[in-house]
C-alpha cells in the first residue's frame, strides 16, 4: 500500500498524490450486491436547498456492506480486494461454503484466499469477527458495535483501528482513534486486525475539479458574503474583528455541542484529547 507523486505535466497534476491501488484485485463490483444511489443536489422533496455545497458529481452505486457479520460458523473465503466509492477504505468480497458473497471491510494485509469466519468461537485472527468477550487483551480491532446485533458503527475509516484495553465486568475498555477511552459491552462483536489504505490521508486532490467529481460545490467564505446572508458578511472592504459566528448566529469557537445529559456519557472513562 503507498501513494505516488505525480508528474507535474499539467497544473492539476502538479500537486497530485495520488493512491497506487496496488492491494486492489477486482475492478468489477459484484452485481447482486449493487445498489443505485440517487442523489439529491442537496435539495429536499420540494426542491428547496436544504444543504449548501453539495451537487453534481460522478455517478456511483452503492456496494451493500455486511457490518454485522451475521454469518456464523460459516467458513468464507476471500474473493477479491475491491475499491469503493463510498468510503475511504477498500472492502472485500468474501464467498461462503453455502455460494453466498458478502461484501465486508477489507482489513490491512488481508489475501486473496484468506479464510475467514465470524462469531462465537473463532480464533482472534485477521479479518476473524468475535465477540469482544472472547478477544485477547491487546486485541487491534475494528467495526466495533455499540448494541448487540446492531452491526459496527465506529471505527470504519480507512487505516483506524482501535485496543481492547481492559476488561470490567460486563464491559470491555476500548481505546479509540481519538485517543477516547470508554466501555462497550463485551457481547458486542468486532473484527480483528487495522482498516485498509492506511496512506489515504497522505493524498492530495490535486485540483479543484477532482472535488467537483465527488459531487462537493465550492464553500463560500462567511467574510464575502453580505450581512443579510452571514453573521459575519458585510463591512466596508475586508473586515475583521468580532466573535467567529455560526450563519444561525450562535459561537463558533469553544462552543460545545454535546448534549450534557447524553445517556452515553456514561460509558465514556477519558474525553478525546484536544
Amino acid at each position: 500500500m503507498g501513494v505516488k507523486r505525480l508528474n507535474p505535466v499539467t497544473p492539476g497534476t502538479r500537486f497530485r498524490v495520488a493512491n497506487t491501488f496496488e492491494e486492489l484485485t477486482g475492478d468489477k463490483p459484484e452485481k447482486s450486491l449493487i445498489i443505485s444511489i440517487k442523489k439529491s443536489g442537496g435539495r429536499n422533496n420540494q426542491g428547496t436547498m436544504t444543504m449548501r455545497y453539495i451537487g453534481g458529481g460522478h455517478k456511483q452505486q452503492y456496494r451493500i456492506i455486511d457490518f454485522k457479520r451475521d454469518k456464523t460458523g460459516v467458513l468464507g473465503e476471500v474473493k477479491t480486494v475491491e475499491y469503493d466509492p463510498n468510503r475511504t477504505c477498500f472492502i472485500a468480497l468474501v464467498e461462503y461454503a453455502d455460494g453466498e458473497k458478502r461484501y465486508i471491510l477489507a482489513p490491512n494485509g488481508i489475501k486473496v484466499g484468506q479464510k475467514i469466519t465470524s462469531g462465537s468461537g473463532s480464533t482472534p485472527d485477521l479479518g476473524n469477527s468475535l465477540p469482544l468477550s472472547e478477544m485477547p487483551l491487546g486485541s487491534i480491532v475494528h467495526n466495533i458495535e455499540l448494541n448487540p446485533g446492531q452491526g459496527g458503527k465506529i471505527v470504519r475509516s480507512a487505516g483506524s483501528n482501535a485496543q481492547l484495553v481492559a476488561r470490567d465486568g460486563k464491559y470491555v475498555v476500548i481505546k479509540l482513534p481519538s485517543s477516547e477511552t470508554r466501555m462497550i459491552l463485551s457481547t458486542c462483536s468486532a473484527t480483528i486486525g487495522s482498516l485498509s489504505n492506511p496512506d489515504h490521508s497522505l493524498e492530495n486532490k490535486g485540483k479543484a475539479g477532482r472535488n467537483r467529481w465527488l459531487g462537493r460545490r465550492p464553500r463560500t467564505r462567511p467574510a464575502a458574503m453580505n450581512p443579510v446572508d452571514h453573521p459575519m458578511g458585510g463591512g466596508e472592504g475586508r473586515a475583521k474583528g468580532g466573535q467567529a459566528r455560526t450563519r444561525k448566529g450562535t459561537g463558533l469557537k469553544g462552543h460545545k455541542t454535546r448534549n450534557p445529559n447524553k445517556s452515553s456519557n456514561k460509558f465514556i472513562i477519558e474525553r478525546r484529547k484536544k
